[in-house]
């Protein structure tokens, strides 16, 4: 029995990680804007000791997500919906997103600072740099800053945001306020900012920091400044590379390898069976709506799990290397197709296999809708019945490719309750999984120390 716990968090998005999501008989289409829907799915998670819900955000809007990403077209704000969130729960980690890019240190450790006292303990943030170059036109700016000024604007944000949060001792209201409260004076490149923040030190110390991506910048800065790293791993070599990269990079930075939770996403589609959840999986496809077949490939919006192009056959053809314009939709595939298919091809049709349980002989057959939506990059991860899918997550996490996964339901709430109510307990039962939270606080459930005031130290050095 391993002695290491799985972690999991929700990426919370109303309508769902899959385009159709929101068109299941059982989904509700205007979750987003509904807090008593959020809440319920909230209180799921919770019941299911996940150790985090997750807020994404996004600063620009575009109806052309409607087809290929709609739970990014239009949600709440998330430090809005965290507060509800956290007086409608006790224990589970609220993570909320919030660009550097288009903020000021002072406004983020207020809101923090303030959420991590309204949820005793359990606020977080998730910082991403942004890559949405529209979002530079909502905030009067003529360009969007390049990947060099952001990471390195990110970096000193960073600095003075724990600076802010350390500005009062952590007795300061109990014993001496005017005394316990001290200017942190910071002057640097792009921040000249006095203080104190105008709130006491987080419950937690530091905000629990959450980053995703994969250039040298961005692990750079998750190794050094993040507690958990969101991850992208179609494969466990891949997986684990960036895995033991992150690790490394982390005892550069004085830092323990167990400092860092690493989570690649993951969209489970179960049910009791395989062949129900195979069903679940062919409805919310038959739902996607299939591009025309016209040669001018038009700029799309695609956003995080939109895809990566067209949904018709003209993309197919240019993916796998063979030319299938013209077919059925719902035609089976010719098998000659998958013989002269490319390595990318052949890659595809071996993952419509592992999902649909579906081939190119026999009686179940794959058919060109199931090629248009892979090849788009659409649909679940892994689906399978109970045992399947916490095989899946048990194989990775043994392998160290990850420290657990961040679930992304394809439609809520469903998704959420199938996974919490027939793979968790699995989990539990290996041994892999916590049956209760070991603590009040986000970092409790991340095993992380609560950080010593570093301008505290500074103070009683200099004494």
């Amino acid at each position: 029995m391993s002695n290491r716990q799985l972690h999991f968090g929700l990426m919370f998005w109303a309508n769902g990680t899959h385009p159709s999501g929101w068109r299941m008989p059982t989904a509700h289409e205007t979750a987003p804007f509904d807090i008593e829907f959020l809440q319920k799915v909230t209180q799921i998670a919770e019941g299911a000791k996940f150790d985090f819900l997750f807020l994404g955000d996004r600063l620009a809007s575009d109806p052309a997500l409607q087809t290929t990403n709609p739970s990014q077209m239009s949600r709440l704000e998330p430090f809005v919906s965290a507060a509800s969130l956290a007086a409608a729960t006790s224990h589970i980690g609220i993570v909320v997103t919030a660009n550097p890019t288009y903020y000021d240190p002072y406004n983020i450790a207020h809101l923090t600072a303030s959420l991590d006292h309204l949820s005793g303990g359990r606020a977080s943030w998730n910082l991403v740099t942004g890559a949405d170059e529209i979002a530079a036109a909502n905030f009067s700016r003529d360009e969007h800053w390049d990947t060099e000024k952001r990471y390195d604007w990110a970096d000193e944000f960073v600095e003075v945001t724990r600076k802010l949060w350390d500005s009062w001792d952590e007795d300061a209201y109990d014993a001496d306020p005017v005394s316990g409260a001290r200017a942190i004076n910071h002057q640097g490149r792009f921040f000249n900012i006095n203080g104190p923040l105008a709130v006491k030190r987080p419950p937690q110390g530091h905000i629990v920091i959450l980053h995703a991506g994969t250039s040298d910048r961005s692990r750079e800065l998750g190794a050094r400044d993040a507690d958990v790293i969101f991850a992208a791993g179609p494969n466990i070599p891949a997986a684990k590379a960036y895995y033991d990269d992150i690790k490394a990079r982390a005892k550069k930075h004085g830092r323990s390898a167990d400092d860092i939770a690493i989570l690649p996403g993951m969209t489970p589609i179960v049910a009791p069976t395989t062949a129900e959840a195979v069903k679940i999986y062919d409805q919310l496809n038959s739902f996607i709506q299939i591009d025309s077949e016209d040669t001018a490939e038009e700029h799309r919006r695609y956003g995080a799990l939109g895809g990566r192009g067209k949904r018709n056959l003209s993309n197919v053809t240019r993916t796998i290397g063979v030319d299938v314009i013209g077919r059925g939709v719902d035609e089976v595939v010719d098998p000659l197709v998958l013989k002269e298919a490319n390595e990318d091809g052949q890659k595809l049709f071996a993952q419509i296999t592992e999902r649909t349980r579906r081939d190119v002989t026999g009686a179940n057959r794959i058919t060109y809708r199931d090629l248009i939506i892979a090849a788009a990059g659409q649909g679940g991860g892994v689906v399978g019945n109970p045992k399947e899918v916490a095989d899946h997550i048990e194989h990775w996490f043994e392998a160290r490719a990850c420290d657990g996964f961040n679930i992304f339901p394809a439609y809520n709430p469903d998704t959420v309750s199938a996974f919490a109510d027939l793979v968790v307990p699995i989990l539990q039962n290996r041994g892999l999984y916590r049956r209760d939270y070991s603590g009040p606080t986000f970092r409790d459930h991340l095993g992380l120390k609560r950080p010593a005031n570093s301008l505290t130290r500074t103070v009683v050095a200099a004494e």
